[in-house]
């Protein structure tokens, strides 16, 4: 049930974003990763299922432009996404909130960017959020939905499970 009120919800947010013309990004952090390589490790059997009820969040949410970093787990964190739209991810460099910046500032539609827990409160920074965000080390739950335009208003939600 949580989980259809908060595909409900993000949908809503969608529809009021159409209406502004206003672009929508939703920030996750990569979803739980596997021990198999401590530098660039897969996703864990929870990852993948999580991996799969992001693109179910984001299923009517119109997502136009998926972004990552260069690393497996964000780019297979955004695998199930990416074959529900069709949109093929970016990559751009984890380190280079610049890059990505520049990117989600020329958008003409909702984007998905799948980040890690050190580079989000960085990325939401350049964006123009205020305030400091943290993301504990063992938290993969949080969902950061972003309003772009003149001054950014963020929504922050957690996964249903």
């Amino acid at each position: 049930m949580w989980m259809k009120v908060l595909v409900l919800f993000v949908a809503s947010l969608i529809a009021v974003s159409f209406a502004s013309a206003e672009p929508i990004v939703v920030i996750v952090r990569h979803a739980e990763k596997a021990a198999n390589d401590p530098k660039d490790p897969d996703l864990s059997p929870a990852g993948r299922d999580r991996a799969k009820a992001l693109a179910r969040i984001l299923k009517d949410a119109g997502i136009t432009a998926i972004f990552t970093s260069e690393f497996k787990r964000t780019q297979e964190t955004a695998v199930p996404t990416s074959s529900s739209t069709g949109i093929s991810p970016t990559i751009v460099a984890g380190k280079d909130i610049a890059a990505l910046v520049s990117k989600l500032r020329q958008l003409n539609g909702n984007a998905l960017v799948v980040g890690h827990g050190d580079t989000i409160p960085n990325i939401l920074t350049a964006i123009g959020i205020d305030g400091p965000v943290q993301i504990p080390d063992s938290d993969y739950s949080e969902i950061f939905v972003v309003s772009l335009g003149a001054k950014p208003q963020l929504l922050r939600l957690h996964y249903p499970f």
